[in-house]
This record gives structure tokens, sequence and C-alpha cells, in this order.
């Protein structure tokens, strides 16, 4: 029986991970010998590059010992598309950059985060990077050469010193200067949206929050920050930028298992109004990445949560979960 080794070019004009795909090929018979090159594992195929190679090729070996050679006539080897994540070190987007790092056959992962603690908090390797999403200058670096942006940044309100739930108190919060929702959730976001048009990226995939439709939501009066007028203001801003765009208004995030539930779009906040309000962060995050991946997630805003575990069919296929979108904004 012939063995098989799959032998395709790796371009020497990029340094950059390729995928090896086979396409029809033609056999000539004759010893072969193996040059000088490189090795590496797709799909379970072993890759091989020679830099002095200009095609790429199939190489068989009969019971003779004698290699026989398959050309191989088309060869696709597109790059892996750069993916950035913009609040990385927050609890949703760690689960986001571990995923992408995990899938380094699809993607090319890139963090950015604040502050230099956060970039060690999730391993502090040089694809993360740090910046300052309100200062659009910072964030150039970050954004330059990406294809995709995933964003999710974030106002987080800080809750104020002597809250005592014994006495019947309800928790007051605050912003720390400089971190109301205009500034992060707004202006941050905005100045995430420009730099990337500049920067020619190809999709963004904005998380928000539902409730954007209701002025007097509770998560408004936080601290004063109006957090989902600033939020939908950012949303808006993305719908009329001309990039193409994938908007999730999550419900409540839980840190729960993903995967395991039967997920559930809507829109105007219409799933408020049911008792399936919530959804965990690990599905939010494997929503952002499924969106990349399928034209009909493109151009659609779409509310998102779950039903509860063990009711309905857990949700794998993304393309008709995408399909079932119809609204734009």
């Amino acid at each position: 029986m012939a063995t098989a080794t799959r032998v395709p070019l790796v371009s020497t004009t990029s340094s950059r991970l390729r995928h090896c795909h086979q396409s029809n090929w033609v056999e000539s018979s004759f010893p072969l010998r193996r040059q000088p090159g490189s090795y590496r594992l797709f799909n379970k195929s072993l890759c091989y590059s020679s830099s002095s190679s200009s095609s790429s090729f199939l190489a068989t070996t009969n019971r003779r010992g004698f290699r026989r050679l398959g050309v191989v006539v088309s060869a696709a080897m597109a790059d892996l598309p750069t993916v950035l994540v913009t609040g990385a070190g927050g609890r949703t987007g760690q689960i986001v950059y571990k995923k992408l790092k995990e899938r380094a056959d699809q993607f090319v992962a890139r963090g950015l985060v604040r502050t230099e603690e956060s970039k060690e908090k999730i391993g502090g390797a040089d694809d993360v990077l740090v910046g300052d999403i309100r200062n659009a200058d910072s964030i150039v670096p970050a954004i330059q050469g990406v294809d995709a942006l995933i964003i999710l940044t974030s106002a987080v309100p800080r809750m104020k010193p002597g809250f005592d739930p014994t006495k019947g108190q309800r928790p007051e919060f605050y912003f720390e200067e400089g971190a109301f929702p205009e500034q992060v959730d707004w202006i941050g976001q905005k100045n995430q949206i420009d730099v990337a048009k500049t920067a020619g990226v190809k999709h963004i995939v904005l998380v928000g929050s539902m409730g954007g439709t209701d002025l007097n939501h509770p998560l408004n009066s936080l601290g004063n920050g109006n957090i989902l007028v600033w939020k939908r203001k950012a949303e808006q801003y993305l719908a009329d930028s001309g990039i193409p765009y994938t908007i999730i208004r999550a419900g409540g995030l839980q840190d729960r298992e993903g995967g395991i539930r039967e997920l559930l779009v809507g829109k105007d906040d219409e799933l408020l109004k049911t008792e399936t309000r919530t959804i965990t962060r690990n599905d939010v995050a494997e929503v952002c990445i499924q969106a990349l991946q399928f034209e009909e997630a493109k151009f659609k805003a779409f509310d998102l949560a779950s039903n509860p575990e063990r009711v309905g069919t857990p949700t794998k296929d993304f393309k008709a979960l995408f399909s079932q979108i119809s609204t734009r904004f």
C-alpha cells in the first residue's frame, strides 16, 4: 500500500502560516530525494515546504521503494485572518481571546488591554498589546494589519463602600474618573471604529447589552452613567460606518459552562419580556467567533439569550442561527 506525504509550497514572500489544500494532481514515477525544508502539521496531514520550490506536489512511496510525484495543479494557500479582541482582559474578553488561541488553525489571535497588569493576567504574550481606547493614537498599532475586530470594551461600575445588606440597604454604584460610559462606551468605541475603518478592517463584531430601547432601564441609573444610552449610540455609529458589522446585544451574563444550551435571538428587547433573559459568557464568546465565519451574520444586530439547560436542543448550527435574523439595527 502506498503511503502519502502532502508537500505543498509555502510562499517565500510571506512568513505567515498558510493552509495546505489538495487540488487535482497528476503522477509521474521516479526516485525522489527529499530536499531540505520545513514541516508543519495541518488537519493531520504533514506539510512540507522548500524555499527552492515553486510548485506544490504530493509524494507517495510504493512497495518497490520508488516515490511517485503528484503535482498539484492549483493550491489555495490563503493567509489566516488576524482577529483583534479589545477588552481582552475582561471576563468575556478573556474567553474570546482564549478560544481564538485554541483555534490557531483558523485564526491569528491578537488582544488589546488597558494595562500591563491586565496583559500579565492573560499570559503576557507578545500578541497582547497595551493601549487606551480613549486615545485613538494609542490603539493604532494594535488594529493595524487586522482583518476582524471584536469589541468587548465596556465601562464598569464600582460599588460604593459601606454597603450592608443586613440593614436592608440598596447598593450604590459609581464610575471611576475618566471611565464613565460616555468616555468608554461611546468615545472609546467610536475611536476603535474610526481606526479600524482607516486600517481597512473587514468585519467588526460589537458586543453590547439588551435594554437599550428603554431609557428608564435600571442599568442606566447605575452611577448616573446612562450606560445603555452610550452603548446604543456606539452601535448606531458602527451601523452607519459602512464597515461590515455584527452587533450582539447580550442578556444577563452568567459565569457557567457554554455550548450546552439552545441559543435564542430576538430584536428590540423582546426577550426581556420573557423568562429567557440570560446567557453564559462562554456562549457569547462562541457567537462572536462564529459570526466571523458566516456571511449570514454580517450587517445584522440582534438580542442574544438562551434557554435553560436541558430545555430545547443545544445550538450547533450557527449559520442557521444567523439566518433567522433580519434586523440591521
